[in-house]
């Protein structure tokens, strides 16, 4: 299977691309940065920059038909909605929502005239859940994860597949812009989620790039037709029990959790 993924450079990129080469996939890697991608031992390294029309355009152009696509470029921010700016919102908007969409115009028309074809989007447990000072990443991942219902809904039909995998914690480098997380009237709430963050680690485990990116690999090579892939223990439990209660009761578990008396 001829498969290409974003954001190669670091974390759940370069594990799925490796998971899937460890498959016998054919792996396209991408990149902004193709640099960074010397010591991967794929099929194919190019430059990618989802933020661009033209650089999307230039790479579905030139690598021909793909059999899978995995969405998994994507930047962060944390701080308190009332303090992160606007344009770093749209920034993140761009990559994480617009960058997919561009992806996915770019793959979908052919996959439907073939009537085969897999995308993947790489989510969130923030697509289910908006921990506080993750409010904008948040919003992008719950409007990534309405473009993928919407699209699996549109395109099934052809006989194409589009899925959510959703990450819990991942030790990764993963770099987020940070806003006014170190002064009042916000620092007391950061140092809780800090100090609970490192409580749900201890007793979960933090999930790792190559266990995400398993998931990645069997979403791809299943008949399974669920939208959404949780990986991850947290994201486990996050998704079980955020079907099974309502919200009430799921915020007062979420704080209870996380011990957030806030």
């Amino acid at each position: 299977m001829k498969v290409l993924v974003t954001g190669c450079s670091s974390g759940i990129g370069r594990a799925t691309c490796s998971a899937l080469v460890a498959r016998g996939h054919e792996v396209i890697a991408t990149a902004r940065r193709p640099e960074m991608l010397v010591d991967l031992e794929v099929s194919d390294r190019r430059q990618l920059d989802v933020d661009s029309d033209e650089s999307v355009a230039e790479l579905f152009g030139s690598v021909g038909d793909v059999d899978a696509v995995v969405n998994n470029a994507g930047v962060g921010v944390r701080g308190p909605t009332e303090s992160v700016p606007l344009k770093e919102t749209e920034r993140i908007f761009n990559t994480n929502v617009f960058g997919a969409i561009r992806v996915m115009q770019a793959v979908l028309p052919g996959m439907r005239e073939r009537r085969s074809g897999t995308v993947v989007n790489v989510t969130s447990v923030a697509a289910h859940v908006a921990l506080p000072l993750q409010g904008s990443y948040s919003a992008t991942k719950y409007a990534l994860l309405a473009l993928t219902e919407a699209a699996r809904l549109e395109v099934g039909h052809f006989g194409v597949r589009v899925l959510a995998v959703a990450p819990g914690f991942v030790d990764t480098s993963f770099v987020n812009a940070e806003y006014q997380l170190d002064v009042p009237p916000y620092d007391e709430l950061e140092r809780i989620l800090q100090r609970s963050r490192a409580t749900l680690d201890d007793a979960k485990g933090v999930s790792t790039p190559s266990l995400v990116a398993g998931v990645i690999a069997d979403a791809i090579e299943s008949d399974d037709d669920s939208l959404v892939w949780p990986a991850g223990a947290d994201a486990e439990m996050m998704f079980g029990a955020r079907e099974s209660l309502d919200y009430a009761a799921f915020e007062a578990a979420m704080r209870q959790t996380v011990n957030l008396d806030w």
